[in-house]
């Protein structure tokens, strides 16, 4: 599991290239908030717009999560753990006046671009 892969992943890198070409310019792997030591994949400052982009097994995604059948109590408390993280950090941005955007990494590019748009619209 080491050898996956945490920042710029497939996914994260094609958003980043549609949006870019939107017109849109943002930061990468950003902490949106200070004194909170986690980062956004992408952050939109002005707009204040924080992206995760989410591994299906990492944060227990809903349709595809897996659950190992090996050492299983450690993996399930691993990917609980990091499910509880992503609410504490959504609710910190939400307390600080962010938006947090959830995109998860089976969802296409073209609508995840849309959704990352449409939020930085509105909150400009």
């Amino acid at each position: 599991m080491s050898k996956q892969k945490s920042r710029n992943t497939g996914i994260e890198m094609a958003l980043r290239q549609v949006l870019h070409r939107a017109g849109f310019r943002y930061r990468v792997h950003r902490r949106p908030i200070k004194g909170v030591r986690r980062e956004a994949d992408l952050v939109f400052g002005p707009a204040r717009v924080a992206v995760f982009v989410d591994g299906c097994f990492w944060h227990g995604c809903p349709e595809h999560a897996t659950w190992p059948k090996n050492n299983a109590d450690f993996w399930r408390d691993k990917i609980e753990t990091n499910r509880k993280r992503d609410a504490d950090t959504d609710a910190r941005l939400q307390e600080a006046g962010w938006l947090p955007l959830r995109i998860w990494e089976h969802e296409t590019v073209d609508v995840a671009a849309d959704r990352v748009i449409t939020a930085v619209r509105e909150r400009r």
